[in-house]
């Protein structure tokens, strides 16, 4: 028994085996997950080593601690102090090899329907070749000729990628606040307190905005001062004051009658957060005061001892910036989001209301497991269909391999970029915060007019 539970684990590394975490005290584990589980792993650990790359503390105290530090960055020909294997050019270069990789597999997995195919086989296993295979394309980056030219043009092709993947979330997020109203609604022809559930949630998204907004005014914003603060804060507030005057207007509820306050309070806390995102992500402003000393302004004055402990802030803001991203990317790649950005969604009639309406019935398992008593346990639920898009699954994958390498070298600000200064501010980030707020707004916005501008087209949402 010990030889064939052996077997199953070399299996799961090296074969065709779905991965069931190679443990046998785990319970059972459903192929579709242990799948994108391991791609997510495969993701978390690049991300970690282009935020590694981008330390200027992990590279100092690697110098200190590392024996014969100086002759080994010589002989692997990565300059004197490895300078070739830190900054933004590294990072640029290994996430070149990880787009590279889910590029690949995006092209490999087209039009797979179920995961009795050969080409699915790769998709669900071969982990540990695929590691092997990760680790020399990002490997093999380093060793692209000309440089130079090759970093240039990649820094706008990342810019175009991340910006996509941004304009997929905030897709999304228009997406589920009108299927969040959609299928409350639904539940309101045979019982009544799904109004009372719709009414108290509306109220409480308003009042999480308009009480974030005044927040922020009270501790970014003073007196004198902070202009510019004050308009970005006026502006996002009416932003969010017209897309809801726009959703009960009588127009909008003629041509969709579903539309109301829930989702503009949805898209009003987004943009609040947003908004407060992007104003933590402004670069310091320092004046000298009467005495004639430096003061910080316009930031909360608790806030400036939250940077005593340099190495904390940049531990936990990495370990956030990566959950965030992750956690996009495996929400995005869900068959009913891959189905809402193609357009297609369930018919009204088809809806059922329940209060977790994100996650479907998990369905039953498609293999009896009744036999196995130990070992790794997989219920292989994709033989009458896969359970998502494989295709899009490494598509998203992709376009979060540019939105990290963006992000981690501050976007447009790549030459004095380094992680410890990432989180204190930049005016890259900062705009690019902004700019999805104000796409998100429009975004939501069309949704409204659309019918109105087009009224001989039909819309699902």
């Amino acid at each position: 028994m010990k030889l064939k539970l052996l077997v199953f684990k070399l299996a799961c590394c090296c074969g065709s085996a779905g991965c069931s975490l190679c443990c046998g005290c785990c319970p059972k584990i459903r192929q579709s997950r242990s799948t994108r589980f391991m791609y997510a792993l495969y993701f978390i650990l690049v991300a970690v080593l282009c935020c590694v790359m981008m330390s200027h503390t992990v590279a100092n105290e690697m110098r200190r601690h590392i024996p014969f530090f100086e002759d080994i960055c010589k002989g692997i020909r990565a300059g004197d102090k490895c300078e070739k294997l830190v900054g933004y050019s590294a990072v640029y270069r290994v996430c070149f090899g990880m787009a590279c990789f889910f590029f690949l597999f995006c092209l490999l997995t087209l039009n797979i329907s179920n995961s009795k195919s050969c080409r699915a086989h790769i998709h669900n296993g071969f982990w540990f070749f695929k590691l092997l295979l990760l680790g020399a394309m990002c490997s093999g980056a380093f060793f692209i000729p000309d440089q130079e030219t090759f970093l240039n043009a990649w820094r706008y092709v990342g810019a175009v990628g991340a910006f996509i993947f941004i304009f997929i979330q905030l897709l999304l997020i228009v997406e589920f606040a009108h299927k969040w109203n959609k299928n409350w609604n639904a539940g309101t022809a045979s019982n009544k307190l799904w109004y009372a559930s719709l009414a108290l949630v509306t109220l409480i998204m308003y009042s999480v905005a308009a009480g974030g907004l005044i927040l922020m005014a009270v501790f970014y914003t003073q007196k004198d001062g902070c202009m510019e603060n004050k308009i970005l804060l006026g502006l996002n507030g009416g932003l969010c004051l017209f897309i809801s005057m726009v959703a009960i207007s009588p127009c909008v509820q003629k041509r969709q009658p579903h539309s109301g306050l829930l989702q503009s309070g949805l898209i009003s806390c987004y943009v609040t957060y947003l908004t407060f995102s992007a104003l933590t992500s402004k670069p310091v402003e320092v004046v000298l005061d009467e005495r004639g000393k430096n003061v910080t302004i316009c930031v909360p004055d608790f806030g400036q001892d939250l940077y005593r402990d340099e190495n904390l802030v940049t531990g936990l803001g990495t370990g956030l910036l990566i959950a965030c991203i992750l956690y996009s990317c495996l929400t995005s790649t869900t068959r009913s989001s891959s189905d809402a950005l193609q357009g297609r969604y369930a018919a009204p009639e088809l809806e059922v209301a329940r209060c977790c309406f994100c996650f479907g019935s998990d369905g039953k398992d498609t293999e009896e497991q009744g036999g196995v008593k130990e070992g790794p346990r997989v219920i292989y639920d994709e033989k009458k269909g896969t359970v998502y898009s494989y295709s899009f699954f490494h598509l998203v994958f992709l376009l979060a391999s540019l939105y990290v390498m963006m992000t981690v070298t501050s976007w447009f600000n790549y030459e004095s970029a380094n992680i410890e200064s990432f989180f204190s501010g930049s005016w890259s980030i900062f705009w690019v915060k902004m700019a999805s707020c104000w796409m998100c707004v429009l975004l939501y916005l069309w949704t409204l007019v659309a019918p109105l501008c087009c009224p001989a087209r039909q819309f699902s949402v």
